[in-house]
């Protein structure tokens, strides 16, 4: 069997599953709603669509799936490394270069974040920059903002 899809909806947009029998290898957000969303999901993508779905209900904090993202080594090393961001906490590009044992590789280290292909799982918009702006995220800085919101354990209220 190849690689397969799913599409769901999520408050961020369309979401597009890719994966096979050895993992999940990819989620994209898309920037249109052209796809249509059947909602037939291949076996091998049940638990990851279902384990999303709880991440945006707020009912998950933990991912427990196969993955199986394609890139160099040094980025997985820089994937699993993010993977051991906790929910609702962030790091700097700087703390993860260090945490990788190179932080003249900063640069290295952020390009390899930016390529990550399996976004919210693989949590690399808990990186943000040294003085706390929001920088850079391939999904776009307002998807970044609401995820790092979404997961913060102070919900901001509104006043009216």
């Amino acid at each position: 069997m190849g690689t397969v899809e799913a599409f769901i909806q999520t408050p961020l947009g369309i979401a597009r599953l890719e994966g096979d029998e050895k993992g999940l290898a990819a989620i994209t957000v898309l920037n249109s709603d052209t796809e249509e969303i059947t909602g037939i999901v291949p076996e091998v993508l049940e638990e990851a669509v279902y384990q999303l779905r709880e991440y945006f209900e707020g009912n998950r904090e933990i991912f427990d799936l196969e993955l199986n993202p394609h890139g160099t080594d040094f980025q997985k090393r820089v994937w699993k490394a993010l993977l051991e961001i906790p929910y609702g906490k962030t790091i700097s590009y700087f703390q993860l270069s260090k945490t990788l044992g190179d932080v003249k590789a900063i640069r290295a280290v952020a390009a390899a974040n930016g390529k990550n292909p399996l976004w919210i799982v693989i949590p690399c918009h808990r990186v943000i920059g040294s003085d706390g702006s929001l920088t850079g995220y391939a999904g776009g800085l307002h998807r970044k903002k609401w995820l790092l919101e979404h997961e913060s354990p102070v919900k901001q209220g509104s006043l009216f």
